[in-house]
């Protein structure tokens, strides 16, 4: 059976990365929880939100929700546009970037075992735009004969299982395709030689817990030929899935 890694909690770096630049001096872990309340709250709505609903949300004065999120601008964490309303900034997505190293590290080791109980390609896809793009691969040792894949190999969301089970790990939408439905109502998306002739995709995805609003999603798969035991692999593969996401959320 696959085995969590042990060691540092990876997924407290975008905390610390964001109280290191954010905090600013006096009551540090009542505003800092304030500051991360306030991203969470901006991140909740697309269209921004005024200072007067900061205030409202986390129940304080309109001066107070004001320095919070001078703080925050100053460091670009938020941003405020021409209406005055507040919105995500450019250092969020600098974070963001940074956890794909981090994410690398945590899947490693599960991916290699992944590979081995399978004897097929493991490997974890994030979404960039409207792509899937694969980050980190594992191969079995053993086996003759294996289908490859490259890291940074890109495909449509909408193709292959590993971006089929990314949009499965995202909320229910009007658009959402059959495919897409399926693998929200399994647990994992199976596809069959959508991007390779011969070739079975199995994936899961990533859930996010406390990283929600990072703006990253992944999905974690195999690869292999049309002789893979699908019914004894998608549980391994959504555990592997889980694990990674348990490992994520500390």
């Amino acid at each position: 059976m696959l085995r969590p890694r042990s060691g540092p909690r990876h997924a407290c770096r975008w905390r610390t990365l964001l109280s290191k630049r954010a905090e600013p001096r006096g009551n540090l872990l009542q505003t800092l929880r304030r500051g991360m309340e306030t991203i969470n709250f901006i991140a909740e709505h697309p269209g921004g939100v005024s200072i007067a609903q900061i205030a409202e949300n986390l129940q304080v004065d309109r001066a107070v929700a004001y320095r919070i999120v001078a703080t925050l601008e100053a460091d670009s964490f938020i941003s405020r546009g021409t209406n005055g309303n507040v919105f995500l900034g450019g250092a969020l997505l600098a974070l963001a970037a940074s956890l794909e190293p981090q994410l690398r590290s945590i899947a490693e080791p599960a991916l290699r075992a992944l590979a081995e109980e399978t004897q097929a390609t493991a490997f974890m896809s994030v979404a960039r735009g409207m792509d899937a793009v694969a980050i980190h691969v594992a191969e079995a040792e053993a086996g003759l004969i294996r289908v490859g894949y490259r890291i940074g190999s890109r495909h449509p969301l909408v193709r292959g299982a590993a971006g089929i089970a990314i949009l499965a790990g995202r909320p229910e939408a009007p658009n959402d395709s059959e495919d897409v439905l399926q693998a929200r109502r399994d647990g994992y998306s199976i596809t069959r030689g959508q991007l390779q002739r011969g070739a079975v995709g199995i994936a899961a995805p990533v859930h996010f817990t406390k990283l929600k609003h990072s703006g990253l999603e992944a999905s974690i798969g195999v690869v292999a030929l049309d002789d893979l035991d699908t019914l004894k692999v998608a549980p391994l593969v959504i555990e592997c899935a889980q694990m990674i996401s348990e490992s994520l959320a500390g």
